[in-house]
C-alpha cells in the first residue's frame, strides 16, 4: 500500500499527520506558510482522503508513515499530529528515535477510555449501525470542533469526516489493523503537547500524562480551543508550530 501524500516545499522534513476525523485537507490553512520554510509532507492514511482503505496482510497507520518516509529517502523528520495523527507520531518516534521534534496536537496515547470518550464511541458505533452517517457526522462535528470553529470550518471538517466514513463502510473485506507500539521512554525528541480547555476530558488527561511522563516537553493549555486547534484557529496554531519548529 503507497499512501496518497502532498509534497511540497524545499528544507528539513515535516511530517503532518491528520486526525482521524478529518483528512490531510486539514493542514490546508498550514500548508503555505509551512512549505516557505520546510519540505513538507502530509500523507492521507487508509480510509481517509485519497488513499483506500484495503490491506492484503494486516497493517498499522505508524508503519505505513515509516514506509512512506523510507520511500522518500526521508531518515530524519520533525512530526506534527492531531488527534489519532498524533498517536501514530508516537507511535514513529517509538520505532525510531531519530526523528528531530514532535507537535502534539490534542494527542491520543494509549491510555484506558475514559467515561466521556467511551460514551462518544458507543454512540458513534450505534449511528453507524443503524445506516445514521450523517448523524454521525454531526455528532464528530459537536464533539470534536470548538466554539472558535465558524460554519465553514464544521462544514470542511463534516465532508471530511463524511467522506472517511463512506469509504470505509464500503470496504469489503475490511481490512486488519494492527496497534504499534508506544513507549514514552523512548520519546527523547523535544515535544510540544498542546490541549484545548473544550476537549474531551480523556485528551486533557492524556495531555498532563504526557507532560508528566516525557524527558523534553513543552505544554500549552489553550483556554479557547476545542479538539481541533489547527482548524478551529489556523494561524495561531500555524504560529505555535513553526516556534517549536525553528
Amino acid at each position: 500500500m503507497t499512501l496518497a501524500y502532498d509534497d511540497g516545499g524545499v528544507g528539513d522534513p515535516v511530517v503532518l499527520l491528520h486526525s482521524s476525523a478529518a483528512d490531510s485537507r486539514m493542514w490546508d490553512p498550514q500548508w503555505e506558510a509551512l512549505t516557505a520554510r520546510f519540505r513538507v509532507i502530509r500523507p492521507d492514511l487508509r480510509g481517509h482522503g485519497r488513499t483506500p482503505y484495503a490491506a492484503e496482510t494486516p497493517y498499522s497507520d505508524s508503519g505505513d508513515v515509516a514506509d512512506l518516509l523510507a520511500a522518500l529517502a526521508v531518515e530524519r523528520a520533525a512530526l506534527v499530529g492531531s488527534s489519532y495523527g498524533g498517536r501514530v507520531a508516537l507511535e514513529v518516534a517509538t520505532a525510531h528515535p531519530a526523528l528531530v521534534r514532535l507537535v502534539l496536537l490534542n494527542p491520543g496515547c494509549g491510555l484506558e477510555p475514559t467515561p466521556d470518550l467511551a460514551a462518544f464511541g458507543e454512540e458513534e458505533d450505534r449511528l453507524l449501525e443503524a445506516g445514521e452517517v450523517e448523524a454521525a457526522v454531526e455528532l464528530n462535528a459537536r464533539t470534536w470542533l470548538g466554539p472558535e470553529a465558524g460554519g465553514e470550518t464544521r462544514a470542511r471538517q463534516a465532508a471530511m469526516q463524511r467522506h472517511a466514513f463512506e469509504v470505509q463502510l464500503a470496504a469489503d473485506p475490511e481490512p486488519s489493523q494492527l496497534e504499534g507500539e508506544i513507549d514514552l521512554a523512548r520519546v527523547t525528541m523535544p515535544t510540544l503537547v498542546v490541549s484545548g480547555a473544550h476537549d474531551l476530558p480523556y485528551f486533557q488527561m492524556t495531555a498532563r500524562h504526557l507532560a508528566r511522563e516525557l524527558t523534553s516537553v513543552t505544554a500549552v493549555h489553550l483556554e479557547w480551543a476545542g479538539h481541533l486547534p489547527g482548524m478551529e484557529r489556523p494561524e495561531e496554531i500555524t504560529a505555535l508550530i513553526l516556534e517549536h519548529l525553528t
